[in-house]
């Protein structure tokens, strides 16, 4: 007889830290593309997907086939004292689809909180500099200098200080709230004038659309004005691709949308189809600046993780996810924008291709409405759907379905969503 949620919940309790906060009460026994059944057999639409890891859904045939042929090969050996043409080839595949005109290298790790490290040890390195600039709303990762760049507090920052030092923060655009691209940049010249000479800033660090943070896609005209203002100051320009990236808006990569190259791309999740890995991407010459040796790591760039990753790629070409991506996360906001008539709190759906989000507020104010969205994501996962809340004051409802999703499922899951959506 299977352990039911409420006993594995229970030995939970006793084993894993509080600080360890699992979003559903439910413990998953298997999964496959975009549903997923508990340890008592009741299924999901899973519209998390593992915070987007999953753009080729759970265990696609070709990902696991690769794994496993993998499997039987080796899987490990530590890159940097063995290394695998794999690797190389997968480095190869990466720098030829991230956006620039330049000669790249890739430098592979396992999670993103971890390329975003060593894109700022990179950064400081090129430019022997050491002040870091990002964003309010942000999130970078877990790790002290990755929750230093972090843009929110709590649960990120809390308790954890004191943080690395030269970190600073200008405004992030959100023009629901009020901020626009000329505060933004306004605030970092404060920072300038303020806080740290532009010759001392090493890198200006940025997600092309917060993930985190609440879903705001970063206006292109700022992205413009940040790589000008890199290129004045010879900046590093990082994108910290790691949820936007592998066709989730629309694009293989979201700084497409733009028309920007950054010096700098951190990529994971998505790349290798739910096996840890990450990269980062840049500039041949900044990336070359550390000394060997001086990048690395026991798994970074784990060979099955490698072989998961190139046929994540190919099924990415094959099945032309982006495209699917840009399709589906239309008609996802067309059905957001139509309710918006009966749910007074859902105060604005954005989004660029499938990273779409809802923001609700107390009706008839800009006060976030967190427990409006927390009642939204409890009644979705009642009736079988998970979604995620994201944002600053946690509310809104993110949604990050897998690309392979099949039509009757996404369809389903908007039916359960316009039910948990009722006033």
């Amino acid at each position: 007889m299977s352990p039911s949620n409420q006993s594995i919940e229970a030995r939970a309790q006793q084993v894993i830290p509080r600080g360890v906060s699992l979003t559903f009460p439910v413990y998953v026994e298997r999964a496959l593309n975009a549903e997923l059944w508990d340890v008592e057999g009741r299924r999901y639409l899973d519209f998390a997907s593992g915070i987007a890891v999953l753009n080729t859904g759970h265990r696609h045939p070709q990902v696991m086939a690769a794994a496993r042929e993998q499997l039987e090969r080796f899987t490990h050996t530590a890159f940097q004292v063995v290394p695998y043409e794999s690797a190389i080839r997968l480095g190869e595949r990466v720098a030829a689809l991230v956006p620039g005109a330049f000669a790249k290298k890739v430098a592979f790790f396992s999670t993103g909180a971890e390329a975003i490290e060593n894109a700022v040890k990179i950064a400081r390195v090129a430019t022997g500099r050491s002040a870091v600039i990002a964003f309010s709303g942000a999130f970078h990762g877990r790790t002290l200098m990755a929750a230093a760049l972090t843009g929110k507090v709590s649960p990120y920052k809390r308790g954890f200080g004191p943080m690395p030092g030269e970190v600073y923060h200008a405004p992030f655009p959100t023009p629901l709230h009020g901020v626009s691209v000329e505060a933004a940049l306004d605030g970092i010249e404060r920072i300038f004038h303020s806080d740290v000479e532009p010759e001392r800033v090493a890198a200006i660090v940025i997600e092309p659309v917060q993930g985190e943070g609440g879903f705001y896609p970063a206006p292109p005209e700022l992205l413009r004005a940040l790589r000008a203002l890199c290129d004045t100051h010879r900046i590093v320009l990082v994108a910290d691709e790691v949820q936007t990236g592998f066709g989730r808006t629309g694009r293989m990569f979201a700084m497409e949308h733009s028309g920007v190259a950054a010096d700098l791309v951190t990529v994971a999740k998505s790349l290798s189809g739910g096996f840890p890995l990450s990269a980062v991407i840049g500039k041949a010459e900044i990336m070359d600046a550390p000394h060997p040796g001086g990048l690395g790591g026991t798994f970074a760039g784990n060979p099955v993780a490698i072989a998961a990753a190139h046929a994540v790629l190919d099924v990415l070409a094959a099945e032309k996810l982006s495209e699917r991506s840009a399709a589906l996360g239309q008609r996802l906001a067309a059905f957001l924008t139509a309710q918006q008539a009966r749910v007074p709190q859902l105060a604005e759906v954005r989004g660029l291709g499938s990273m779409v989000a809802a923001e609700f507020l107390v009706p008839g104010t800009r006060a976030p409405d967190a427990a409006f969205a927390k009642r939204v994501q409890q009644r979705a996962r009642e009736q079988g759907l998970l979604l995620l809340t994201c944002g600053v004051h946690a509310n809104v409802i993110r949604f990050l379905y897998p690309l392979t999703i099949p039509e009757p499922h996404f369809e389903e899951g908007l039916a359960i969503l316009g039910r948990a959506l009722q006033p």
